[in-house]
């Protein structure tokens, strides 16, 4: 079952879009079952909830489905999408928005990463990953990070693979306007949603029904978004927008370009005129 804040999403133009999940208990005495939620910053600079849809789990056709969905709405190309590390979200993230840059949440990331670093060493490892991450550019991330990986390949073998897993989407929003970056690089706004959805709906014990708690979730969330703060677009910024938008049309146009030249058919010279 879906339930949209808007019928339809033309209206938002949405830039910024972040999708997460949750696992509410849909039916009494059944396990807690995954239900995804969206929400995007406009041109405008509101932040909108604009979606959510239960499903078995984050697998890649749920998602699919939600994407779908919130396209036969009028959602367009955003710039950035922003998610965890569910591969399931991943790939529909990669299939659905393809001229779309995608974001790993730093949140996320920090906390597998705080898992696999003693005490001790944590501190420093923190603060150089952070100003990885936090680095003016990608160039001078990529220089931070190869720092990273030299200093630490020996001592920190497990914590320098999860660094480097997905590296690229950590730092996609260093292309982004500066005064942006704070707001884009993780889904903490969605996961504080959550943390207000459980807060109200916690003096129901079991759900009763899909429905009914899908409807009681969407009402809570509505109210605690009517909290949002909405993000400032300068005509400065919206043209720094629309130029990292056009690097990201070209750079989606030279990965398909190949791939349409491979699908043409070879004219043999022996059967040319």
């Amino acid at each position: 079952m879906r339930i949209s804040a808007s019928a339809v999403l033309l209206e938002h133009a949405v830039v910024y879009l972040f999708i997460d999940g949750i696992a509410e208990r849909l039916r009494p005495g059944q396990r807690r079952e995954a239900v995804l939620a969206a929400w995007g910053i406009g041109e405008d600079g509101r932040k909108v909830l604009l979606g959510l849809m239960a499903g078995s789990k984050e697998d890649v056709e749920t998602v699919r489905a939600f994407f779908q969905d919130l396209r036969a709405r009028g959602l367009g190309d955003p710039l950035l999408v922003v998610s965890d590390g569910a591969p399931g979200i991943i790939r529909a993230i990669e299939e659905c928005f393809p001229r779309s840059a995608r974001q790993r949440c730093l949140a996320h990331r920090m906390r597998n990463l705080a898992a696999k670093v003693q005490t001790d060493l944590w501190p420093e490892f923190k603060a150089r990953v952070t100003a990885c991450y936090q680095a003016p550019s990608r160039a001078i991330a990529r220089q931070l990070a190869a720092g990273i990986r030299a200093d630490y390949a020996d001592i920190l073998p497990s914590a320098l693979a999860c660094f480097e897993d997905d590296f690229e989407a950590c730092i996609a929003h260093l292309r982004l306007p500066v005064t942006h970056r704070r707001f884009i690089g993780t889904t903490n706004l969605l996961e504080r949603l959550f943390v207000e959805e459980r807060r109200r709906l916690k003096i129901i014990p079991n759900g009763f029904g899909e429905k009914p708690v899908l409807k009681l979730m969407f009402g809570a969330l509505i109210r605690a978004a009517d909290r949002w703060r909405g993000l400032r677009f300068t005509e400065f910024k919206l043209r720094q927008i629309a130029a990292v938008r056009k690097e990201l049309d070209q750079e989606y146009q030279a990965s398909v370009t190949p791939l349409a030249r491979s699908s043409q058919p070879r004219v043999s010279s022996k059967s040319a005129p």
